[in-house]
């Protein structure tokens, strides 16, 4: 996918403030009319400067825009990293999965995921006055899951200043962290959201959950999938060693005669929950290295008393 630079498709500095990204629009928008432009091209080019407007002229679409695009230029190859809207506070109204559909799908990957709602989140209520959701997304460790947790989490929300330029408010919440969160859950934080109107109550805060990326384990909805290295002969013979765990240690059987690749399963053992999830190891067997002599003796003598040919069948199935 390639990157897009706004500023650009509007002819406009990145330090601009509010009201001059307003009148480069304006501008473009009655160049490129197709009511008024006999160009050729001119559908194609509205549509790009609609979408650059769309992101630029809104407060918290161009903090993230300019967030996650620091450093790249137009055409190059592009793929958010993992983690750049973490601790981003977007106002529930901002982001509308319509505009993903009408957009480039550089647009829909940045902010494509904001349009949709949230598991039990309501919707505007302007006639009593409650004040609108707000959402954001946090970054746990997977052992956040595994034993519940406090932690402090620090928010960002842009806003413009008198002087038309995107600005940060941050703020900081002590949240608890429920054991069994999943990836994509819901934290509801009630009453942390925008101020009602009037006497109306404040929105909710709506955390949407991700892991940061573990070097052993993986989750995958309740299960947790790791690679588990064993020796040749806990392969061919059998073995229960331990499996450090984010929650302890594990005693894990490994049956007689298993091959690399092979996927054990250990119900019950991945996050907790009333239904918990299974544990999913999948088997990678460990060659000792021949710069060891006693390996390579080892080794030596494997290939001259046992009569085994790893290509034909008695190394399949």
């Amino acid at each position: 996918m390639e990157f897009r630079d706004y500023y650009q498709t509007l002819g406009v500095e990145r330090n601009a403030t509010a009201d001059e990204i307003r009148k480069a629009f304006r501008k473009l928008a009655r160049k490129y009319h197709p009511d008024v432009s006999k160009a050729p091209d001119a559908d194609e080019r509205m549509k790009e400067v609609n979408e650059a407007y769309a992101v630029l002229g809104d407060a918290e679409k161009r903090a993230a825009y300019d967030q996650v695009g620091q450093g790249f230029a137009p055409g190059q190859e592009f793929s958010p990293p993992p983690g750049w809207d973490d601790g981003f506070e977007w106002s529930g109204r901002q982001f509308h999965a319509r505009d993903a559909g009408e957009f480039s799908d550089f647009f829909a990957e940045l902010f494509g995921r904001m349009g949709r709602d949230g598991p039990g989140r309501p919707g505007r209520h302007e006639f009593h006055g409650r004040g609108e959701d707000h959402i954001a997304r946090v970054h746990l460790d997977l052992e956040d899951a595994y034993r519940g947790a406090n932690r402090q989490i620090t928010l960002r929300s842009p806003r413009i200043d008198a002087e038309g330029r995107v600005q940060f408010d941050t703020r900081t919440l002590d949240v608890r962290i429920p054991k069994g969160v999943r990836e994509g859950q819901i934290i509801r934080l009630a009453g942390q959201g925008h101020p009602g109107f009037g006497d109306g109550q404040a929105g909710d805060l709506l955390l949407e959950v991700h892991f940061r990326p573990h070097p052993r384990f993986r989750a995958e909805g309740r299960d947790v999938q790791m690679t588990l290295p064993v020796a040749p002969w806990e392969a061919a013979l059998g073995a229960v060693i331990e499996v450090d765990m984010p929650n302890g240690k594990l005693r894990v059987r490994i049956p007689a005669g298993a091959q690399s690749g092979r996927q054990l399963r250990v119900r019950g053992h991945g996050l907790p929950g009333a239904q918990p999830g299974d544990l999913l190891l999948e088997l990678r067997v460990v060659l000792p290295s021949a710069d060891d002599p006693r390996a390579r003796a080892l080794y030596e003598r494997m290939a001259e008393e046992l009569d085994f040919d790893p290509r034909g069948s008695a190394g399949h199935g």
